[in-house]
């Protein structure tokens, strides 16, 4: 019998256990203190201080949406609606979730109008979220929601109409998908109009869908109304005369103002060409010009009643003072200026009926470049009026230091000098008021200011309407101005347009003037760019806008005629003799 060996490990070196026994309690302790660091931890973070933990788990399923508020309207002078907000749909997916069958797809994408390759690149993007039309109309999105489509959503937003249309575009402006101001009245007024969104707490389930409205957190605030000056029935004439000798005359632009006498407000203002707000789909920069503020030109012969002006006021010279033209042409340097026609003797009066280069620069002799830079400030060029108005144009009005004599002549009859219409219509308040000027303003005035800014004197004033009354009468530059039944006063300017340095064959007609004369209600400036059917001259392009937009606004707002109503008298040979050519080089 074999014996059975016994084999001790106690003996075995690689087993031996050398470690001490207050390292494996210490190892126990630290763990046992762990675990207690936990619990105590857990017990914290969901009985004491849980707020972290509740945040997180409200981030699943809470969210805190937007309440638009609705932006403020825009109304005439008679409360009539220009602008208001109407409630549409947006229809937005989340793409995860947004697993649609072909013929689903090819249903959604009919009703959105869109190709259904394109439905499909959005539904496919690598995003949580994706517009798939915004401002979509509330009958098109019932018919969307009753498709009742996985991961398609809608969200209530606001999208901005236009009765007016193309009327009021340039007045108006619009605003971006966003229901922001981009343009016009809409810009300016951003922060009246549009108010203060509001916010609530929803919870939503995985797909998105609202399953409880838990608080309001801050209710919206809507936007302010804006009562504009603009008199609907006045901006439709304006509108209406300069689109058709737009059309008459082959032009390439056109623009008009109408101002109240009395208060300074713009009860009208119309571009040409112009857009309809409703519809931007195929805009076009020249679409978008506000020209009235945003264009500048040489106003040509409507300037050289402020010389005549100047020259009253400072007593140098009486409506009856003459002045001899002879022989119709002056040279100043190198340059000669001339007449259109040779009228010979002409009295201060006579020399703005009929609109005498050489009988205005004689007058302009007699001031220093300082003076008549003065007489230019005052009246408001060379600065913007600072309506608030976008894009706003302060015109070119050179330091009188820098003016050569030659410039100071071409200066007192419109050229060498740039100014905006409406800088051009606001300086004619002067003449249709007693001598003072108004600031204007784009919404309506409740109580007209006492008085404005003094230029002339009352009697000045009073003489310089007689010389336009002359000026717009049958022996004048613009008897087509001429309106049955009420007297008419204004100035006909007609320039040569300045490209590259050089003038060329491109002319700007003009007319500026008021009405009635007896106790003027309205100012009005009409400016034509570059007519090409054959007649350039002020008083023929724009002499007979003004007249039906007088005729028509003055019998809307029931002035009573101040003249008898009899056939118009036409002069045989109208003309506005004061081109810019008159200035040529000597040789």
């Amino acid at each position: 019998m074999k014996k059975q060996r016994t084999v001790t490990f106690n003996h075995n070196p690689l087993l031996k256990r050398e470690l001490p026994a207050w390292r494996s309690r210490l190892v126990l302790m630290a763990l046992l203190g762990c675990s207690a660091a936990l619990i105590g931890r857990s017990l914290y973070l969901q009985g004491i201080h849980n707020e972290f933990l509740q945040a997180k788990g409200e981030s699943r399923y809470a969210r805190v949406l937007e309440v638009p508020a609705t932006r403020g309207r825009i109304t005439d002078r008679h409360g009539d609606m220009l602008a208001v907000s109407t409630p549409v749909r947006s229809i937005w997916a989340i793409p995860s979730d947004a697993r649609l069958e072909p013929a689903q797809a090819r249903q959604l994408a009919k009703l959105l109008e869109v190709d259904v390759a394109e439905l499909d690149a959005r539904l496919g993007a690598s995003r949580d979220f994706v517009y798939l039309k915004r401002q979509v109309a509330p009958d098109e999105a019932e018919r969307i929601a009753a498709l009742k489509l996985p991961g398609i959503h809608q969200q209530r937003e606001y999208r901005r109409f236009y009765p007016g249309g193309e009327v009021m575009a340039h007045v108006l402006g619009f605003t971006s998908v966003e229901d922001r101001g981009q343009e016009g009245i809409e810009l300016a007024y951003e922060k009246l109009l549009a108010g203060q969104a509001g916010s609530r707490r929803v919870i939503r389930d995985r797909r998105g869908q609202v399953v409880e409205d838990v608080e309001s957190i801050r209710p919206p605030r809507d936007g302010q109304d804006v009562a504009l000056a603009m008199d609907g029935k006045i901006q439709y004439l304006a509108y209406s005369a300069l689109r058709e000798a737009m059309t008459t005359h082959r032009a390439k632009a056109g623009a008009v103002v109408v101002l109240d006498v009395r208060t300074g407000e713009v009860l009208a203002l119309a571009n040409a060409p112009t857009f309809n707000p409703n519809n931007r789909a195929n805009l076009t920069g020249a679409q978008l010009r506000n020209r009235v503020f945003t264009d500048t030109f040489e106003p040509g012969s409507v300037m050289k009643p402020f010389i005549a002006g100047l020259a009253l006021e400072r007593g140098k010279f009486k409506a009856e003072t003459s002045i001899d033209t002879s022989p119709g042409r002056m040279t100043i340097g190198t340059a000669t200026i001339s007449d259109a026609h040779r009228h010979g003797v002409l009295t201060v009066a006579q020399i703005i009926q009929k609109s005498s280069n050489i009988g205005t620069v004689k007058m302009a002799q007699q001031f220093s470049p300082d003076e008549m830079w003065r007489l230019f400030d005052q009246l408001g060029f060379g600065a913007p009026l600072n309506l608030g108005f976008p894009g706003e144009a302060g015109g070119r009005l050179r330091p009188a230091k820098s003016w050569r004599p030659i410039e100071q002549a071409t200066m007192s009859y419109g050229h060498g000098i740039s100014v905006s219409l409406i800088q051009m219509a606001r300086a004619y308040l002067a003449f249709a008021r007693d001598g003072d000027l108004l600031p204007l303003s784009l919404v309506k005035v409740d109580a007209p200011p006492a008085a404005g800014k003094q230029i002339f004197s009352p009697k000045v004033a009073r003489e310089l309407r007689t010389m336009l009354e002359m000026a717009a009468g049958p022996g004048g530059t613009a008897p087509k101005a001429q309106v049955p039944g009420y007297r008419v006063a204004g100035k006909t300017g007609t320039a040569h347009k300045l490209e590259g340095g050089r003038y060329t064959n491109k002319y700007v007609s003009s007319f500026v003037g008021f009405a009635p004369v007896s106790d003027p209600r309205l100012v009005v400036a009409v400016m034509i760019d570059e007519p090409s059917a054959g007649q350039h001259y002020g008083g023929a392009v724009a002499g007979p806008v003004f007249a039906r937009i007088v005729e028509g606004s003055l019998r809307a707002l029931g002035i009573a005629p101040d003249a008898p109503i009899t056939p118009l008298q036409l002069a045989r040979k109208p003309a506005d003799p004061a081109p810019i050519a008159a200035v040529q080089e000597s040789m």
